[in-house]
């Protein structure tokens, strides 16, 4: 964060200032007051079971020396604005400008129905390679929504050369408001799909939002659009004089794969082509879904003006940095978990299972633990349906369906052929870890994935300790669109 005085911040927010207007706000900025340090900005958001006012106090006695709130607080340097969210965002509008206008700053910023945090996590080891910490800011997890976006933004500092952003949908113009605060240098998009698809309507109103993006990028700046996806390739139309580039499989796209392949383990390489000199790309993410990811990566990457060998080098030593997609760990009962369970749609959905697969290939036995995916609407049935026919075509041994939002993944397996006790349903996680204690042995391959608000990331954990888990806390959300 920039040093601001008190004025600063109301000036950014249109706010009433409450507090001495040299009082200067130089530590973090934080929604919650147990995050406060000396000299941060607390900001009160109001929420469905707690409202930040309460905490106000509490927060400047922590060290905080500034709170950005809806109503004066007794007692308590504030600022006060009609929208705590909306004034979050302007602010860190107003700063984004200011260190931009002073500096050297460049912004990356990536969406996507799927793998928008894992090449969010590329990115960032690729710009952040030979630079100094501070040099390059990247938001943990995925924060990328009104609050969780705005927060990362404001983690720059004079130093900041890159900044680099995810920014999720679950509802029209949500891409075009993110942009307004930050409006990227580079804008990805990587993939059109069904996620949240019962809040948007439509398949072409995700296109339509995820488009916000080409038309919030800066003027002159680039895009990069994922040629395998006609959808997204369609965008292309509306860059209105940015630059694009392509990425994908495709001969006609700018930075493509060739030769790809996937090994036992479940991690693709493949030849990286048109960024430079062909070179050969070793990953060591599970997934062959991810040389789309590494690919945006690389192109993102390129355009900001990174050396190719430097991007080469990154993405093969890169590593999952976020909980809960596709960790694998290799347990000392011999049996390897892999926990995808932060998010599910069909698209991901079914990478997931194929990379299981190939995982357990003829001599594992693979064992899927699937839960619901969330807010798919009226295709919810057929979508949940249609992931337990393909578990029965790639041959799952076992396959332990939890919570009735996802039955149908069960009823699609009966339907597709699965018999006697292949296709498991569970009402609960409670009845999902006694068959998982019954039935897991050394050698197996268990993948668990569903939609965050299933739950079933507690399994994950569980799974991956050996041990039943000892808190039930989730992830951190704040600030996050997580399907």
């Amino acid at each position: 964060m920039i040093d601001l005085t008190a004025a600063d911040v109301a000036e950014a927010t249109g706010g009433r200032l409450h507090a001495e207007a040299g009082t200067r706000v130089h530590g973090p900025v934080v929604v919650d007051s147990r995050r406060v340090e000396a000299g941060s900005l607390f900001v009160a958001l109001g929420g469905e079971h707690v409202d930040g006012h309460d905490f106000a106090a509490a927060a400047v006695g922590a060290g905080a020396t500034l709170v950005l709130a809806a109503r004066e607080v007794e007692g308590v340097p504030t600022v006060v604005v009609d929208d705590v969210q909306v004034a979050l965002g302007e602010l860190a509008r107003a700063v984004l400008a200011r260190v931009r206008a002073a500096g050297d700053l460049r912004v990356v910023a990536v969406t996507g129905s799927v793998g928008k945090t894992t090449t969010k996590d590329l990115l960032g080891q690729v710009l952040r390679a030979g630079r100094p910490a501070d040099a390059v800011v990247v938001p943990a997890g995925s924060f990328n929504n009104e609050i969780g976006l705005p927060l990362t933004v404001l983690q720059i500092t004079a130093d900041t050369r890159a900044l680099v952003l995810e920014m999720g949908a679950d509802a029209p113009g949500n891409i075009a408001y993110l942009t307004r605060i930050a409006p990227p240098d580079v804008g990805v998009v990587l993939a059109v799909g069904t996620a949240h698809v019962g809040k948007f309507g439509s398949v072409e109103a995700i296109a339509a939002t995820k488009a916000e993006m080409v038309a919030g990028a800066l003027p002159g700046g680039t895009v990069v659009l994922n040629a395998d996806d006609q959808r997204v390739a369609a965008m292309a139309a509306g860059a209105d004089g940015r630059r694009v580039v392509t990425f994908g499989t495709i001969p006609s796209a700018d930075v493509r794969a060739d030769d790809v392949a996937v090994d036992a383990s479940g991690r693709a390489s493949f030849t990286l082509q048109g960024a430079g000199a062909p070179a050969r790309v070793d990953l060591r993410l599970v997934g062959a879904h991810h040389v789309s990811n590494a690919l945006a990566a690389a192109a993102a990457a390129t355009a900001l003006g990174t050396d190719l060998a430097d991007v080469v080098a990154t993405l093969g030593s890169a590593s999952a940095l976020s909980p809960h997609r596709m960790a694998v760990t290799e347990r000392p009962d011999g049996v390897t978990v892999v926990d995808d369970a932060y998010n599910a749609n069909p698209d991901s959905m079914r990478a997931a299972l194929r990379t299981l697969a190939v995982m357990a290939g003829r001599t594992r036995r693979s064992v899927a633990v699937l839960g619901e995916m969330l807010e798919l609407g009226d295709s919810a049935r057929a979508a949940h349906d249609a992931i337990g026919r393909l578990v029965v075509r790639l041959n799952v041994k076992l396959l332990v369906v939890v919570g009735e939002g996802a039955y149908h993944i069960h009823e699609g397996a009966m339907q597709e052929g699965s018999w006697g006790e292949e296709s498991v349903f569970v009402p609960d996680l409670d009845a999902a870890r006694g068959v998982l204690a019954d039935e897991l042995a050394p050698g197996d391959v268990v993948l668990v994935k569903s939609s965050l608000g299933a739950g079933l990331w507690r399994l994950g954990d569980e799974l991956a300790a050996g041990t039943p888990a000892t808190s039930q806390a989730g992830p951190q959300v704040t600030g996050e669109v997580a399907p």
